[in-house]
């Protein structure tokens, strides 16, 4: 296979992003110009002896930067951007991420996503102003999500499971639990106006848009197949947002093995043939609502 310096590119720039280093600071620990690493993030050729120096600096096997085999990533941020990349060029997108898929959300949803997570950072985190500063990067890099997927509109499957839609509804959008009362009131009725955005989704059945529910218990660790114009991806993550959202622990995996692919679109096709659709998921996500309305 050859190399695409255009993916190195981008996951040096992901993996920059999730180090916290500027640019700057990058360049000048391993002698080299800002302008030069600027040229590398967008796909010009580099040397393997930069190359080495950059992954060690960024805590980054080789074969990860270079893309040989599954690419390992233990940081949100840096797993996020790549998301942002890959969906740049995709062309069909096959979702199962709980408890909503964050492209479909609403505008709302991404209003209060920002505190959900900054709610969900533990008290005894070593450095919680950098742990809040993650977070901001977090959301400027989500919100190029977002306005990439309305851009382009690439087809998407979402698979959603209803248990964890059904959590969702009894917790509500929090980042952690044990929150006040009023604010928790507060959380279940942005949660259920949530689920109702979702299932207006599935009435109208907007041209490239499939929603399923699947009425039985999901993997929690969601995955994402890519279909571009010259290759598939798929992507397992254990990062979530919503209900109780996770960006700081876990490592998420990205591959184009035709194995592992194989396997997920079984697995995805299976639960699309089991998945409510059409009226009768949205009749099911309001009979969700109803049941769980204070």
């Amino acid at each position: 296979m050859p190399i695409r310096f255009d993916d190195i590119g981008n996951r040096l720039k992901a993996f920059r992003l999730g180090s916290g280093l500027s640019a700057e600071d990058v360049a000048k620990r391993i002698g080299i110009s800002r302008t030069a690493l600027y040229r590398f993030e967008k796909g010009e050729v580099v040397k393997i002896e930069t190359l080495e120096k950059l992954a060690e600096l960024l805590q980054v096997s080789l074969p990860t930067l270079l893309g040989v085999g599954v690419e390992y990533i233990a940081s949100a941020v840096t797993y996020f951007e790549r998301m942002r990349q890959i969906e740049e060029t995709a062309e069909h997108i096959i979702v199962l991420a709980g408890p909503l898929s964050y492209l479909l959300a609403s505008d709302a949803f991404n209003a209060v996503l920002g505190q959900l997570l900054k709610e969900s950072i533990p008290e005894n985190v070593d450095d919680h102003p950098r742990a809040e500063g993650e977070v901001e990067e977090i959301m400027a890099v989500l919100t190029q999500r977002k306005e990439t997927y309305r851009r382009r509109q690439p087809a998407i499957v979402n698979l959603i499971a209803a248990s964890e839609i059904a959590r969702f509804l009894i917790n509500g959008m929090v980042g952690r639990l044990g929150l006040p009362d009023d604010v928790r009131r507060e959380r279940r009725a942005l949660a259920r106006a949530e689920v109702e955005h979702f299932a207006r989704i599935v009435e109208r059945e907007p041209i490239g848009v499939q929603i399923g529910i699947v009425p039985e218990t999901l993997p929690h660790t969601g995955f994402q197949i890519f279909r571009q114009p010259d290759r598939q991806l798929l992507t397992l993550s254990p990062f979530r947002l919503g209900e109780e959202p996770n960006v700081r622990v876990g490592v998420a995996m990205i591959t184009s093995a035709p194995e592992a692919l194989t396997l997920h679109h079984r697995a995805a096709e299976g639960m699309w043939g089991r998945a409510l659709k059409g009226s009768a998921a949205a009749a099911y996500l309001r009979e969700l609502i109803a049941r769980h309305r204070e």
